[in-house]
């Protein structure tokens, strides 16, 4: 099979690598900065650049593009695809990827699937992505209504390949308001809580709470502004009621309530063993 990837930061880069690794499909690449991909064919994880002549002959294609950058490249490119082509993006955010992207693929005959690969790292660039990046996560999928069932099992066996656990199937807006809670709090949380001066003075007083907290903190700032932009009624939603339950613990210290403190303790971790369970 021919694979096309459209991008080769730390997720892109990542496809590649585990394409070349764990597969036998021929991969064509590309990316805005020509000296990437040239690092990509030499370290074995291309095998020819994505073209206008490649384009044509790929059989799945990864967008693994900013939102934005996601929807324009289809525009420019989409009367190249095959119509037997099966696009999918690595977007952060899906609904407005899809809302655009559903009604091209329809004029232009080929297959845009929504996905997001529930793997990454608090550094980016090829330099940092990796063939066994997917080990065991899921690979999210968005496809449109009516994709026909061999189309999405063509997918499945693919992400297996690369190392995809399973391929769970939401609606965009379902992703989108789950995402928001998972994933893009606990950026925008990291962020403001490694803002505290504190921060600064932490040496010997820190340890494995301080490193998870703020783990998520350094981040790709440009590529994380759009995707809570893109994504900010269902974020803004989680922050305010995050804050409401910030509140609650901050009331119950100032008064001195004791009770309500261990209450709000003891609600914290039975939610987290529900969590634990529920994810076996």
């Amino acid at each position: 099979m021919n694979v096309g990837i459209v991008g080769l930061g730390l997720i892109g880069g990542s496809l590649a690598k585990a394409l070349k690794e764990r597969t036998s499909h021929t991969v064509y690449a590309s990316d805005c900065n020509k000296s990437v991909y040239l690092r990509a064919k030499l370290e074995n994880a291309a095998d020819a650049p994505l073209d206008e002549a490649a384009l044509p002959k790929c059989d799945v294609i990864f967008l693994a593009l900013y939102p934005h950058d996601t929807i324009d490249y289809l525009k420019t490119n989409a009367a190249l695809f095959s119509k037997d082509a099966i696009v999918m993006d690595c977007c952060g955010v899906k609904k407005p990827v899809c809302d655009g992207a559903f009604p091209i693929a329809k004029a232009h005959g080929f297959t845009f699937i929504g996905a997001h690969p529930m793997a990454g790292t608090a550094a980016f660039g090829f330099e940092s992505s990796k063939g066994t990046m997917f080990h065991n996560a899921p690979m999210i999928l968005c496809p449109a209504p009516g994709t026909p069932i061999e189309t999405l099992d063509k997918v499945r066996k693919l992400c297996l390949e690369l190392g995809f656990s399973r391929t769970p199937r939401v609606s965009p807006e379902e992703h989108d308001r789950m995402i928001a809670y998972t994933s893009q709090l606990a950026h925008v949380v990291s962020s403001a809580y490694v803002r505290s001066a504190s921060s600064q003075e932490h040496r010997n007083f820190s340890a494995g709470s301080f490193r998870d907290m703020t783990r998520v903190a350094k981040l790709n700032a440009p590529m994380w502004a759009e995707l809570f932009l893109d994504n900010r009624d269902f974020l803004a939603d989680e922050i305010d009621a995050l804050c409401a339950r910030m509140k609650e613990y901050s009331a119950a210290l100032r008064s001195g309530d004791e009770a309500a403190l261990l209450r709000l303790l003891e609600e914290g971790t039975e939610a987290k063993l529900r969590a634990d369970e529920r994810d076996k």
